[in-house]
C-alpha cells in the first residue's frame, strides 16, 4: 500500500502522533488508484497502519520547518530546505475481522517510530462515520440519526445515537447566538422525521420530551403547520397555563421560598405545615388530626374547676372556654368525620358543651369519664397509625394556605414552651412575608395560593398535564374544575386521546422570584412519580427534561443563603435518573457557572462557540485530554456548528448542524432596520404600563 502514503510517524506522545510528511508531496493533494486525495488540513482524518488495524487520527496542527543538513564529512553544509509535519489525535481504530471491519472509539495497539502514515479513503470514512447503506439498526447502539454534515468531509452525515444522547445525559452549551436552541430544534425535528422501521407507524409515537423555556423560543420552531408537526404534537404551556399547586411543595420548598429565620421562624414554619398538612389528611381518611387529638387532650386533663373558669378567645390548639363555644366546635368537627367510634366520642363531647356537666359530686362527671374512656381506646387501637407530622410534611396533599398563616401557626406557637407572646413576636416578619406572597399575583398565580379548595385527583392531572398524557386522563367533566391548566385544549385532541410528545413549559414570563422554585419543583414530582413505578415497570416510561439557560436556576453558586433547591433536585436527576428513565439535556452559555454535579454527570457534548477563558477552560476539564486538542478551535468556530463528543457519536467530530425551519424565536433585534424605519412603531405605552402596575403580565 505504499501508494497511499503520505509520510512517517517521527514522535508518539500518549494520544498525540507527530509525521513528517513525505518530502516528493510537493501539494495538499495525492493521486490515488480510485480519486484525488486530500492530505494535510485541519479536521481531515489520516490513517496510520499497524498490523491487520488502521488507527484514525484526527488533524489539529499542520507546520513547515525548515531544517539544515551537514555532510557527512562535516566539511560542508546544504542550503536549508523545508519539511512539512502534521499534529494528529489518534480517535479511534478501525478493527480487520473475519467477517467485516469496524471502527471503535479508542486506540489499543500504538504505532512506533517510522510507522507509515496514509490518507483516508472512501472505505475508511465509510467506517468512520458509521455507513451502513440498508442495514439493520440497532437502536440502542448504532448510530444513525443524522443531525448535520462534516464540513471536511461534505458528501457525509454525522449521525447519533439518540439512545445514548438521550439517556445518560447531554449538555449543549455555546456563547449566546451561536446556535444552541436551533441546535436542539434541529435534532428534535431530526428525530420526529425519522422513519423506524420495526414501528407501524414509522414514526416515533410515546416520546416525552419537557422543554424548560426560560425565553420563550421554542413554540415558534415546534409547534407549526406540517406533517412533521402533527407527529409532535408539541403542547406550549404559557405563563396563565402553568400553575403548580403549592400543596405540592415539600418543606425544602416553603424553606427556599419563604426563608424563614433557622432559630425560631423555620421550626414553627415546618411545624405548622406539618400540623396544616395532617389535619387535612386525617379528615380525609376520616381520622383524629394531631389538632383535634391536643383539643381532646386538653378536654380531658383540664379540671371541672378549671373547665369552668376559664375565659378568653379560642387561641388555636389550646383549648380555651368561653361560652361552651369552643367545645361545641371541637365536637362538631369530631362529629363531622362521620366515622363509628370517633361520632360517638363526639357527641359525648357535644353533651359537655351543651349542658355544661363537668363536674360530679366534686370529681369528673360521668361524661367526661366516658370521653377519657373512648379517646384512651381509640389510641390502643389506632395509635400506631396515626398520621405523624415527620411522615406527612413532604406528601403532596392539600391543605389550605390562608389557614396555614393564621390558624397552623398560632397552634405550633402554643405548642412551645416559653412566652407565646414573644415567639409570636419572633414570626411576626414571617407572617407578614406569607401574606405578601398571597397578595403578590407574580407568585400567588402560578403557586395557586388562593385556592381554597382542593381539586379532584389534582396530582395526576398535574402529571399527566406536564407530561403530555392529559387526553388519556381528563374526563369531560374535569374541564371546569381544571380549566385554569386548559391553555390551547383541542377537542379534537381529546376525542383522539392524542399523545403531545413535547411539553414546552414557557417560563419567559415567570418572575424571578419563584423561577427557581416552580423549576425546581416541577423536576422534584416528575423524579418522585417515576420512583413510585413497581421495580419491574422502571425506565418503561422514559422523560427528557430540557433545561434551557440553565445556569439560571442550576447554578454552582447559589443566589441565597443556603443551597438553590433546583441544584439539589437537578443533582438528584442527574445521579440517580438514569436507573428511573428521565434524563436531562442542559443547555448554557456559561457553564463555569453551572452545578459541577450536573454537568460531570453528562456523558454526550454538543459544544458550540466558546470564547470566555473560564468557559473553555472549564468545559475542557469536562472531556478526555484526547478531545480537548479539538476544542482549541472553539473560539473561532462560526454560527451553526459544533463539536460533538461522548457516547452519542461514534468519535468526537465537528459538526454543521443541519438548517431548522421554522427556527427558535432566537434571532437578534434589527436594529438598524427599525431605526431606519420612517413611520416608527411605538409601544403602547398606557396600555403596557396600566398591565405593569395591576400586576398582569
Amino acid at each position: 500500500m505504499s501508494e497511499r502514503q503520505i509520510g512517517r510517524v517521527v514522535s508518539v506522545d500518549n494520544f498525540r502522533v507527530f509525521i513528517r510528511l513525505d518530502d516528493e508531496l510537493t501539494s495538499i493533494h495525492k493521486s490515488g488508484l480510485n480519486d484525488i486525495y486530500e492530505v494535510a488540513r485541519i479536521n481531515s482524518y489520516l490513517i496510520i497502519p499497524i498490523g491487520s488495524d488502521r488507527i484514525v487520527a484526527l488533524i489539529t496542527r499542520v507546520k513547515m520547518q525548515e531544517e539544515t543538513e551537514f555532510d557527512k564529512d562535516k566539511q560542508s553544509i546544504s542550503l536549508p530546505s523545508s519539511s512539512r509535519y502534521v499534529t494528529a489525535t489518534m480517535l479511534g481504530t478501525i478493527e480487520g475481522g473475519e467477517v467485516k471491519e469496524q471502527f471503535i472509539l479508542g486506540v489499543y495497539n500504538f504505532p512506533v517510530l517510522d510507522n507509515p502514515v496514509w490518507y483516508v479513503t472512501a472505505d475508511d470514512l465509510d467506517k468512520i462515520f458509521d455507513y451502513k447503506g440498508n442495514g439493520e439498526i440497532d437502536y440502542s447502539k448504532d448510530f444513525y440519526l443524522p443531525i448535520g454534515k462534516s464540513p471536511a468531509f461534505p458528501d457525509y452525515d454525522v449521525k447519533i445515537c439518540p439512545d445514548q444522547l438521550f439517556a445518560k445525559h447531554a449538555a449543549i452549551l455555546g456563547n449566546t447566538g451561536s446556535g444552541k436552541s436551533c441546535t436542539l430544534a434541529s435534532i428534535l425535528h431530526s428525530l420526529f422525521s425519522y422513519r423506524f422501521k420495526e414501528n407501524d407507524g414509522n414514526y416515533l409515537e410515546n416520546a416525552h420530551f419537557i422543554i424548560f423555556d426560560i425565553n420563550g423560543e421554542y413554540k415558534n420552531a415546534l409547534i407549526a403547520d406540517g406533517e412533521i408537526f402533527k407527529r409532535i404534537n408539541a403542547f406550549h404551556i404559557d405563563n396563565e397555563g402553568l400553575k403548580v399547586p403549592y400543596w405540592f411543595m415539600n418543606w425544602d420548598d416553603f424553606d427556599y421560598l419563604f426563608e424563614p429565620g433557622t432559630a425560631t421562624q423555620a421550626p414553627i414554619l415546618k411545624r405548622a405545615v406539618g400540623l396544616a398538612r395532617n389535619s387535612n389528611q386525617a379528615e380525609s381518611q376520616k381520622c383524629l388530626s394531631p389538632f383535634l387529638m391536643k383539643g381532646i387532650r386538653t378536654l380531658i386533663d383540664t379540671s371541672p374547676e378549671d373547665l369552668k373558669k376559664r375565659t378568653g378567645e379560642n387561641k388555636y390548639g389550646n383549648w380555651v372556654w368561653k361560652e361552651n363555644n369552643d367545645i361545641l366546635n371541637l365536637a362538631d368537627a369530631i362529629i363531622s368525620l362521620n366515622e363509628g367510634r370517633i361520632n360517638v366520642l363526639g357527641y359525648k363531647i357535644k353533651e359537655i358543651g351543651e349542658k355544661g356537666n363537668f363536674t360530679e359530686t366534686g370529681k369528673q362527671s360521668t361524661t367526661l369519664r366516658e370521653i377519657n374512656k373512648l379517646y384512651s381506646e381509640y389510641i390502643k387501637d389506632y395509635g400506631q397509625n396515626q398520621i405523624t407530622n415527620d411522615k406527612n410534611i413532604d406528601l403532596p396533599t392539600w391543605f389550605n394556605y390562608q389557614e396555614l398563616i393564621t390558624k397552623f401557626i398560632d397552634a405550633a406557637i402554643e405548642e412551645q414552651e416559653g412566652s407565646s407572646s414573644r415567639i409570636s413576636e419572633y414570626l411576626s416578619t414571617l407572617r407578614l412575608r406569607l401574606e405578601s406572597f398571597l397578595n403578590d399575583q407574580r407568585i400567588a398565580v402560578p403557586l395557586l395560593l388562593s385556592t381554597e379548595e382542593e381539586f379532584s385527583g389534582s396530582l395526576a392531572k398535574f402529571l399527566s398535564f406536564v407530561l403530555g398524557d392529559f387526553y388519556r386522563l381528563f374526563r369531560e367533566e374535569d374541564k371546569d374544575i381544571f380549566s385554569s391548566y386548559y391553555v390551547g385544549y383541542s377537542d379534537e385532541s381529546f376525542n383522539k386521546k392524542i399523545v403531545s410528545q413535547i411539553s414546552i413549559l414557557d417560563m419567559s414570563l415567570l418572575a424571578y422570584d419563584v423561577l427557581e422554585s416552580l423549576t425546581g419543583l416541577i423536576g422534584r414530582l416528575i423524579i418522585e412519580f417515576v420512583s413510585h413505578f413497581a421495580p419491574e415497570d422502571r425506565g418503561k416510561y422514559p422523560v427528557v427534561l430540557v433545561l434551557e439557560e440553565a445556569q439560571n436556576y442550576i447554578p454552582e453558586r447559589s443566589r441565597k443563603d443556603h443551597e438553590s433547591i433546583t441544584k439539589k433536585v437537578f443533582e438528584r436527576i442527574a445521579r440517580e435518573g438514569r436507573k428511573y428513565g428521565v434524563s436531562l439535556i442542559v443547555s448554557s452559555q456559561r457553564p463555569a457557572e453551572l452545578s459541577k454535579t450536573v454537568l460531570s454527570q453528562c456523558n454526550s457534548f454538543i459544544v458550540h462557540r466558546l470564547q470566555n477563558p473560564d468557559d473553555l477552560k472549564y468545559v475542557k476539564g469536562l472531556v478526555s485530554s484526547a478531545n480537548s486538542d479539538i476544542l482549541d478551535q472553539l473560539p473561532i468556530l462560526p454560527q451553526q456548528h459544533a463539536i460533538v463528543m461522548g457516547d452519542c457519536v461514534r468519535t468526537p467530530v465537528q459538526v454543521r448542524i443541519n438548517s431548522v425551519d421554522p427556527i427558535p424565536n432566537s434571532d437578534n433585534p434589527r436594529f438598524i432596520e427599525k431605526w431606519l424605519e420612517k413611520q416608527r412603531d411605538f409601544p403602547d405605552y398606557v396600555e403596557i404600563c396600566d398591565k405593569w402596575e395591576s400586576g398582569e403580565r
